[in-house]
C-alpha cells in the first residue's frame, strides 16, 4: 500500500548529564557512547528514524556544572539528535546563557512558550518539520510555569501558566499548518508524566496531534498510555535508557496506522 510508510523515533529525556557508563553485575550500562552506538546503529538500519530529546540535558554531574553546560552541548553534538526541547534545568545557569548555548548546538532546539513579555517575541523557534521519505512530521516543543520556576525571577521572560495555555498555543500551532500537509504532528514536552496526560485530554481532535514524547517526571512505561486518542511516551532518566517506537503512518489520513 503506497499511503503506509514507516518511521521509526528515537527518545530520550532527563539525561541530566549522565555521559559516563556504570558496571553493573559485570556490564558496562548506560553512558553517552553506548548511546550514540545505538542510536547510530538504529540510524544504519531504518531508512527513516529520528532522534529526539525532551529535555533536560544539563545538571547532574560535575562535567556540566563546571562548564555551565557548553561541555553538555558538545557532547550533545556529538550524538546529533534532529530536534530537541529544553526542560527546567536548562534555565539553571540563567536565561541569557542559554541562549549563548543554543547557538553552540548544530540542532534545532524547540520551545513554544518563552517569550519576551515587553514585545511577545519568542526566545526560540516553537517547531521545526522534518522531513522522511516524503512525510512531513511537526514537532513542538512544550513545557510549563510549573516546571519553569526559575524564570519566575526574570521579569521580562514570560511563560506558559498550566497546561490549558500550553493547549491552547499548540492548537494555534497546529491551526497555522493546516494548508500544509502534515502526516504527523509530535508534542516534545517537559512537563511530566501525569501532566501529559491532562495536555492531551485538552487538545482538540482536529488539531491532529499524534504523539507526546515527554519527559520531567522521569517516568519509564513499557507501551504507549493513550489518551484522546495520542499516544504518551517517555524513557526513564539517564543514558541507561532510550525509547523506541516503530510507527507506520496513513499518508493519506495523516495519522498513526499502527505501532510496536
Amino acid at each position: 500500500m503506497k499511503n503506509i510508510k514507516k518511521l521509526t523515533i528515537l527518545h530520550s529525556n532527563d539525561l541530566h548529564g549522565d555521559f559516563l557508563a556504570e558496571e553493573i553485575d559485570n556490564n558496562l550500562v548506560g553512558g553517552v557512547s553506548m548511546l550514540s552506538g545505538y542510536v547510530n546503529k538504529v540510524r544504519n538500519e531504518e531508512a527513516n528514524s529520528i532522534y529526539c530529546i525532551a529535555g533536560d540535558m544539563f545538571r547532574g554531574s560535575v562535567i556540566d556544572s563546571e562548564f555551565q553546560g557548553i561541555s553538555t552541548i558538545e557532547i550533545m553534538n556529538m550524538l546529533s539528535p534532529d530536534v530537541v526541547t529544553i526542560g527546567n534545568h536548562e534555565t539553571d545557569y540563567g536565561v541569557a546563557h542559554l541562549l549563548f548555548i543554543e547557538k553552540c548546538a548544530k540542532f534545532p532546539i524547540i520551545n513554544a512558550n518563552m517569550h519576551i513579555r515587553t514585545n511577545g517575541a519568542r526566545l526560540f523557534k516553537p517547531h521545526c518539520i522534518i522531513e522522511r521519505d516524503g512525510m512531513k512530521i511537526l514537532f513542538i516543543g512544550v513545557l510549563t510555569e510549573d516546571v519553569l520556576s526559575q524564570t519566575k525571577n526574570d521579569g521580562i521572560i514570560g511563560t506558559f501558566v498550566d497546561v490549558n495555555e500550553a493547549a491552547e498555543e499548540v492548537g494555534k500551532i497546529c491551526n497555522a499548518y493546516n494548508a500544509i500537509d502534515i502526516d504527523l504532528t509530535v508534542l516534545l514536552t517537559h512537563i511530566g508524566f501525569e501532566e501529559d496526560k491532562k495536555l492531551a485530554s485538552r487538545l482538540d481532535p482536529a488539531w491532529g496531534v499524534d504523539i507526546i514524547v515527554g519527559g520531567h517526571s522521569h517516568t519509564q512505561i513499557e507501551k504507549p498510555e493513550e489518551v484522546n486518542d495520542i499516544l504518551i511516551v517517555q524513557a526513564g532518566t539517564g543514558t541507561d535508557y532510550i525509547g523506541r517506537f516503530d510507527i507506520t503512518i496513513d499518508t493519506d489520513k495523516n495519522c498513526v496506522a499502527g505501532y510496536e
